[in-house]
């Protein structure tokens, strides 16, 4: 039996791949888009568009309550195309306030519609300095300097939310450094790679399996344990989606 879902980034890098996957498990999905112009492309891949702005609470709030979700997925980012070095200090101040204010309106969007799950990406490499592997219950790094600290604190801010607002499941992704298609590299990169497959396999998985809490996603590596990916939702990390 499929849940009705919606989807808050349908039209990016993880939700394009993450969309496709949920109509095919039977899952009817609303997927949101800032840009009248994407709405096309999200009915291609099987979703419901919903033309919203998560900073607009009362026009996300009418959006959410009215595509009646019985799970809210927040897939939402505001990063440049690439990640162009020479933009990212101030997208990524833009992607704290995503993670902030967005996150915040978003989750009373899903109380308002009744939803009973709220699965949210994070990111792993927020970690403090410390003895790695890093397992979710080591703390982030809430002392960081800079734009780090910047990023951390979107982070902190989400987190929270997701995971500390009554009457609702909160599931927290913290993402490895994605690569694949429409990412900008088709090769592993970063402390801890993750394919945008299995990033987006590991949101399906999350909506019924798992106990609420944080699971890092990522690749085997030094950097980040995800036995509790692997045992609570069942997730691996070659997954591929078919194209």
């Amino acid at each position: 039996m499929g849940y009705r879902i919606f989807l808050a980034g349908a039209a990016g890098v993880i939700g394009r791949r993450l969309t496709p996957a949920l109509r095919a498990a039977g899952h009817h999905v609303t997927g949101t888009t800032r840009s009248a112009e994407k709405a096309d492309e999200l009915r291609a891949i099987g979703a419901v568009p919903a033309i919203v702005d998560v900073f607009d609470a009362d026009a996300l709030t009418h959006a959410v309550v009215s595509a009646r979700p019985e799970i809210v997925i927040h897939q939402l980012t505001d990063l440049p195309r690439g990640l162009d070095p020479g933009r990212m200090d101030e997208a990524i101040r833009r992607n704290a306030h995503l993670r902030t204010q967005g996150t915040r309106n978003l989750v009373q969007a899903a109380i308002a519609a009744g939803a009973r799950r709220f699965v949210a990406q994070s990111i792993v490499w927020a970690y403090a300095p410390g003895s790695e592997s890093h397992a979710e219950t080591d703390p982030l790094d809430v002392d960081a300097n800079g734009i780090r600290a910047v990023s951390v604190g979107g982070i902190v801010a989400l987190e929270t939310a997701v995971l500390e607002t009554p009457d609702i499941e909160g599931i927290v992704l913290r993402y490895g450094q994605l690569y694949g298609p429409g990412t900008g590299t088709d090769l592993p990169t970063g402390s801890a790679p993750l394919h945008v497959d299995a990033a987006a396999h590991a949101a399906l998985l999350a909506i019924d399996r798992g106990a609420p809490g944080v699971y890092n996603i990522a690749e085997p590596s030094a950097y980040a344990a995800t036995e509790k990916a692997r045992s609570g939702l069942g997730w691996r990390p070659d997954l591929r989606l078919p194209d």
